[in-house]
């Protein structure tokens, strides 16, 4: 990832996943695991930092929404994606809550924390596994 890159993202207030991501930190997780397991661990993850509220969790759409209060105010919105059976993708979307125009990389913070509780969960297969396809 570029310089100039890593200043726009530090002076964001808004960080995601994705599957193409220019930080191979940030690339969409793939996990050995059910759809319903890993929605299951994400709020567990939620539940386990403090400081989260679940807010809403559809199970038909995939999408967890979870409020963080605690150190900072943002918003989480993590969705599920089964693509095989027993693989399934997690991507994060972070937007933090500050009137200043950037939350000084809080918001990537946020995802690889929670990253991180997942791997420790459910077994990591790879990141970005379907980017070249």
């Amino acid at each position: 990832m570029s310089l100039l890159k890593k200043v726009q993202a530090f002076f964001s207030a808004h960080s995601e996943t994705a599957e193409t991501h220019q930080d191979p930190e940030l690339r969409s997780r793939y996990y050995k695991a059910t759809a319903k397991k890993a929605m299951e661990a994400v709020q567990a993850a939620a539940a386990v930092r403090g400081g989260c509220k679940v807010t809403s969790v559809s199970e038909e759409r995939g999408e967890i929404s979870v409020q963080i209060q605690k150190p900072k105010s943002a918003l989480l919105v993590a969705t599920v994606i089964s693509v095989r059976p027993f693989e399934t993708a997690i991507d994060f979307s972070v937007s933090s809550d500050t009137a200043l125009p950037t939350d000084f990389g809080y918001s990537r913070k946020v995802i690889l924390e929670f990253q991180q509780k997942l791997d420790s969960e459910l077994k990591f297969v790879g990141s970005g596994l379907n980017s070249g396809k």
